[in-house]
């Protein structure tokens, strides 16, 4: 039995899919404030500051496995629920907050290694959703295009100390936006433009020293509309290190208008 503790976004709807369909045997730790996974079998709703809790549920079902998807937000200090595990571990959990959503889940697959309980990866069951080195859309990556994407490359790989950054947006060999803790959406939304048209570029690539097992920079339908009205041209992932959503819709989005969808 797999252990699958999820949090907010689609990408684990995806996962439950596929892992209905190969008729494997699950448990959902969920953390998500709405309660996403409630109706579902063998769910679990728990608060994040509920350690001993998650901890107790796992071995009682002996799982010895988890995967972790989607985000898991900086939990409200004033209303959280803790346990006895809880008030040993938030300490660390706190202080790790700090650095962004994915400081948290690493935080807390160190908690659960202390309790010989593994990490997998969140691909695991779902291959598909990676895309691996190439050009997805009609519309390739020109001279002026390569030059913002290098830039953008470089820019993410000097950025040591903003550890929650995935993402930049480069124009006209200019960075306009790196992304901060509100995510990529968030960093789309300030760069709204009716000026530009199809100039520009999203760049999203793991962060330095990530754990690859977990937050891989997430690419869905939303990020394509938003970049249209942000006027950026294209999107570039890292081969193998990205989770791409809606994968046929978003092809076709970028196809009808004229963006590309490069893979390095």
């Amino acid at each position: 039995m797999i252990g699958l503790i999820f949090g907010e976004t689609s990408f684990p709807k995806e996962i439950l899919k596929k892992i209905k369909k190969r008729k494997k045997r699950y448990l959902i730790i969920d953390l998500t404030r709405s309660k996403l996974f409630k109706k579902e079998k063998n769910s679990y709703s728990v608060s994040i500051g509920q350690f001993g809790r998650i901890i107790k549920i796992l071995k009682e079902n002996n799982i010895k496995r988890v995967l972790f998807a989607g985000r898991v937000k900086k939990p409200n200090l004033t209303k959280l629920r803790l346990d006895l595990k809880g008030i040993y571990y938030m300490p660390r959990i706190i202080k790790k907050s700090k650095l962004g959503d994915a400081a948290i889940l690493k935080e807390i697959i160190k908690i659960l290694n202390q309790e010989r309980i593994k990490t997998i990866s969140s691909l695991t069951y779902n291959p598909e959703l990676t895309l691996k080195k190439g050009n997805y859309s009609k519309i390739k990556p020109n001279n002026d295009d390569n030059v913002d994407i290098n830039k953008a490359i470089k820019t993410l790989n000097k950025l040591g100390k903003f550890t929650f950054s995935q993402g930049t947006i480069v124009r006209d060999e200019k960075v306009i936006a790196i992304e901060g803790k509100g995510g990529t959406q968030e960093m789309l939304m300030r760069c709204k433009s009716k000026k530009f048209k199809k100039r520009g570029v999203l760049v999203k690539f793991p962060k330095k020293k990530q754990d690859l097992r977990i937050d891989l920079p997430t690419v869905g339908f939303k990020t394509l509309t938003q970049c249209k009205s942000a006027g950026i041209k294209g999107i570039v992932l890292k081969s193998n290190q990205n989770i791409f959503l809606e994968k046929r819709k978003c092809i076709s989005f970028a196809n009808k208008n004229k963006m590309f969808i490069t893979v390095k």
